[in-house]
């Protein structure tokens, strides 16, 4: 009897596994339903303490007192374990989609399958819903995985029901709350929980090490001083991304989210994108639902989401970055961004900065994150975090810790987890970045050079510890919690032990050693104001805002990452340690792909200072960098291009690439009014008919709006409505199936923009390459200044012959003073371009006088006669009929497949409203565009203004 998976790879094997795939059992099928555990009466006087509950830093000699009984406690959470069968079939789950010869090779789950296999029974969640609601608090929602239960209440309820009364702790001028010593729960409960979270202000600290401004007075390689700082082009120079991006990947059709606890200023990210030389592209903020308002941008964390934002999209600069942020309610942080970003599968890389040293986390605290973080590997996410700044001691002014705890030997969560990739730091050798440097880096020469690295520069471990400035080190050690995985093994260097070692790879994060130019409005946290208002420069035309950190390891090895799954064509990875330590114990690979770091080391080397010990004889300090594996720098740094070359296949079968594109009934719709939104996703390559299956996970205006919105034939709609003027973004991300690989897509929308005939704007589109025959997009940004309202029309011209091309571009509102972006679309064959299913609206052809101008005709009415279907359907036939490798069968496919594509292309519409459109005579037969690389012009024109106008002069290089 065939299997599933035995019949799905012969359909491969037949090219017909779009059509089987749809036939097929999901993944849950053969898994038992969760059973129900909680089957004893629930007695509130029977008791029973939930282990590891006490919170370390909440410690009697720091207690200031209880809280008011009527404080509302919003956000608490009783988060459930799993049974023991659940947890075993998990870890083997894991194995089997990490190991490339398992059926279940990069099989990821949905959020939902992964409920119905781990999460609690609807018995259990029914019994724990009715107690907390018997209790008096209010129910907020069940977790999308079915594992924690959101209520709310207060405090004077929580010690009834949790048995601990809820004080305030102060420890060094900083005041929190958090109950005083364990909880419990009825016995009932106890082998069913594993913790009662958020019932405390205590939150994950930041891994940024700032920068005074005294200590950064225009010292990049500027006209002032001669002295390095490092921007993105420097960290694509230094770590060989250059050469991905010559290959064509940047991240285009990826997505990272960025996880913070704060809010931040939008024309921070934009002013640093354009003293970078980066093109704008403002990153989508989503705020974690239930976790109150969007409030002021808070001192240090608004800082450190700068900083991850910039350098995650500087690298992955193709990429959609979401940050996933938390609001003003006071016991929400970073860590409930984090989940609602496994949750809700928001992106295939979660990035964090953050994290807190095992010691003050706790047993119970770290098993409910720590089982988050294996949701995520399940679902193909790749979690990459921080290791901290404090050395091997990360405990090191850990507020409410004692001197004893913050000295000891200590590692930082969630990078030693074995389901996260830890960043530890290095940094460049003192007199390879010193003034005047021209061996790595280019002279000023009169004038700032913002990307001045020359090459790949040596490194050590990072270690700036100081008498003056306390610890400043990378982290890392042996976890106290983390059983050593079965992957961290086969490379040198790598000692005995039972427990996990932290970090796997680093990357430099010195802020004194050739530091990293960032742009930040915290200027509490940086103390420069006006930071960028003139490039990188101040208000004053003086100081840089500079800082280093693991924060930069981890959001510039995300962006790295992005890179890798596009190369790939991945819808995820999941947990990428067993490919990293399978590339490094091959010597070869891990002497090109990687560099490993030699010398230093994190050990303590501050000592004390005249009111501080940092360390000394009673504490403890470790770790020296070796050959290989070392717990001070991991693996050590990587070149990107060579990884990526040595990087395996991300599934059984290479994915195509696909696209999804959104159009709307109207680009400014009334107030109130439905707006029809119509979301395409087509494969890229004109050589492939299938149509993808699966479905879209919509943000609108940075709010999950649906999470599984299903495809029929490759096509979903959604009605946008709201009364709220301005600017509306609908961002959708394509899940991917089992031959297509994810994409996502954007639109804006404006309600009741108005044009103010005033101001001007700038308009940036980036250079683009098309394979000859097929088609490619672009993101166009426009920037408005002075006031600019308004909307805009195109027209595209280029300095050489370029015929049987055409292309499409929306008319884009700017209604206010943020950066709104449109998609250019160009087609580089004349059956393309007769096709509005392909370049969906203007079909534009190339004349004598050197202007691309409008010859194709207004779509026709889609058809609702089901040819689509049936046009998919004979694909899949002629594929199987070419594996069959006979010439004559090859040469009726070729022939046939035209006749398929127009067939099935028939039935499909145009695009919306607000395009530039003419008429053309549509062909049969098929000439592409001459290969070359040809330059072209950009025009926006204020269609109420024509004075008010701009250009943009890129390259098409057509191959």
């Amino acid at each position: 009897m065939m299997t599933y998976w035995s019949v799905l790879r012969a359909a491969r094997r037949a090219g017909l596994a779009a059509t089987l795939v749809i036939l097929a059992p999901s993944l849950t099928a053969v898994a038992q339903k969760p059973q129900a555990r909680i089957t004893a009466e629930v007695v509130n006087s029977n008791r029973a303490l939930i282990q590891g509950s006490a919170l370390p830093r909440a410690r009697a000699d720091n207690d200031a007192g209880k809280v008011a009984s009527d404080m509302k406690l919003q956000g608490m959470s009783f988060v459930f374990s799993r049974s023991d069968a659940q947890s075993a079939a998990l870890e083997t789950l894991i194995a089997a989609q990490q190991n490339p010869s398992s059926p279940l090779y990069h099989q990821w789950l949905t959020p939902d399958q992964f409920a119905s296999r781990f999460g609690a029974a609807d018995a259990d969640i029914a019994k724990v819903e009715g107690w907390l609601q018997q209790e008096g608090f209010t129910v907020d929602h069940v977790s999308r995985s079915r594992d924690r239960i959101t209520f709310s209440g207060t405090a004077a309820q929580v010690e009834v029901a949790f048995g601990a009364p809820i004080h305030y702790f102060t420890t060094n001028g900083d005041t929190h709350f958090a109950p005083l010593g364990s909880l419990s729960v009825p016995a009932a409960f106890s082998a069913s929980i594993l913790t009662i979270g958020n019932v405390s202000d205590f939150r994950p600290k930041a891994h940024v090490k700032f920068m005074t401004p005294e200590t950064v007075k225009a010292n990049f390689t500027s006209s002032q001083s001669g002295s390095h700082f490092v921007t993105p082009k420097d960290v694509a120079t230094i770590y060989d991304i250059n050469a991905a991006y010559n290959a064509g990947y940047t991240g285009t059709n990826q997505s990272i989210a960025i996880v913070g606890q704060s809010s931040v200023v939008l024309t921070d990210i934009s002013n640093f994108q354009t003293a970078a030389g980066l093109t704008v592209k403002a990153p989508t903020p989503i705020l974690v639902p239930g976790s109150g308002t969007t409030a002021s941008p808070v001192t240090g964390d608004e800082g450190e989401s700068d900083l991850d934002l910039e350098y995650s999209g500087g690298i992955a600069k193709g990429a959609t970055i979401y940050f996933v942020y938390t609001g003003n309610n006071q016991n929400y942080g970073v860590f409930d961004s984090l989940q609602y970003a496994v949750d809700e599968r928001l992106s295939p890389i979660i990035s964090s900065s953050y994290g807190e040293c095992e010691t003050a986390l706790g047993a119970a605290d770290y098993a409910s994150l720590n089982a988050i973080l294996q949701q995520a590997s399940t679902q193909g996410q790749t979690v990459i975090a921080a290791a901290g700044d404090d050395g091997s001691t990360d405990c090191y002014e850990q507020t409410g810790l004692t001197s004893a705890q913050q000295l000891a030997l200590a590692v930082d969560f969630p990078a030693s987890s074995q389901y996260v990739t830890g960043m530890g730091g290095t940094e460049y050798l003192a007199a390879d970045v010193a003034t005047g440097n021209t061996t790595y880096w280019t002279a000023a020469s009169g004038s700032d050079v913002i990307s001045s690295a020359l090459s790949y520069i040596p490194e050590m471990v990072w270690n700036d510890d100081s008498s003056t400035d306390g610890i400043s080190s990378g982290g890392g050690g042996t976890s106290q919690f983390t059983a050593r995985p079965s992957w961290q093994t086969g490379v040198t260097g790598i000692p005995s032990g039972s427990f996990r070692l932290v970090p796997d790879i680093s990357l430099a994060s010195s802020p004194n050693n050739a530091g990293y130019l960032y742009c930040s409005s915290d200027t509490q946290s940086t103390g420069i104001t006006g930071s960028c208002s003139n490039g990188f420069r101040d208000s004053s035309d003086a100081s840089l805002t500079v800082a280093g950190g693991t924060s930069f390891a981890a959001p510039i090895f995300a962006g790295m990452l992005a890179i890798i799954n596009q190369s790939r064509n991945s819808t995820g990875q999941g947990v990428i340690n067993p490919t990293l330590y399978t590339l490094a114990s091959n010597s070869a690979t891990y002497s090109t792909a990687f560099h490993d770091t030699v010398t230093g080391g994190n050990q303590c080397t501050a000592g004390s200072s005249s009111t501080t010990v940092y360390c000394n004889s009673t504490g403890a300090s470790a770790y020296a960098a070796g050959t290989g594996y070392d717990e001070a720098s991991g693996l050590g740094s990587v070149d990107l291009n060579i990884l990526l070359t040595a990087w395996p296949t991300t599934s059984a079968t290479t994915l195509q690439a696909s696209s999804t594109t959104l159009s709307a009934a109207t680009l400014s719709p009334t107030s109130g009014a439905a707006d029809v939104i119509t979301f395409t996703v087509a494969p890229s390559s004109t050589t492939f008919t299938t149509t993808p299956t699966g479905s879209l996970m919509l943000v609108v205006d940075g709010t999950t709006a649906a999470s599984t919105l299903a495809l029929t034939n490759g096509v979903a709609t959604y009605t946008f409505t709201s009364t709220t003027a301005g600017a509306h973004v609908i961002e959708a991300t394509y899940s991917g199936d089992s031959i297509y690989a994810s994409s996502t897509g954007s639109l804006a929308l404006s309600i009741g923009a108005t044009t103010s005939s005033t101001g001007t704007f700038i308009v940036s589109a980036p250079s683009l390459t098309v394979a000859d025959g097929s088609s490619g997009s672009s993101t166009v940004t426009v920037t408005p200044a002075g006031g600019y309202t308004g909307t805009l029309s195109w027209t595209l011209s280029t300095n050489a012959s370029l015929t049987n091309a055409c292309y499409t571009i929306n008319n884009l509102t700017v209604p206010g003073t943020a950066a709104v972006t449109t998609s250019l679309t160009i087609a580089t064959s004349s059956s393309l371009c007769a096709s509005s299913s392909v370049v969906g609206g203007a079909g534009l052809r190339k004349l004598g006088n050197g202007q691309i101008t409008d010859n194709r005709a207004p779509s026709p009415a889609p058809s609702r006669s089901g040819s689509m279907p049936t046009a998919v359907a004979f694909a899949g036939l002629l594929a199987l009929l070419a594996q069959r490798r006979r010439p004559v069968l090859r040469l009726l496919l070729a022939v046939v497949s035209i006749g398929v594509l127009g067939f099935g292309l028939s039935g499909c519409g145009g695009s919306g409203s607000n395009t530039t459109t003419t008429t053309t005579t549509t062909t049969t037969t098929s000439t592409n565009a001459t290969k070359g690389t040809y330059t072209l012009t950009l025009v926006g024109t204020d269609t109420a203004n024509t004075a008010i106008t701009a250009s943009s002069t890129f390259t098409l290089t057509i191959d």
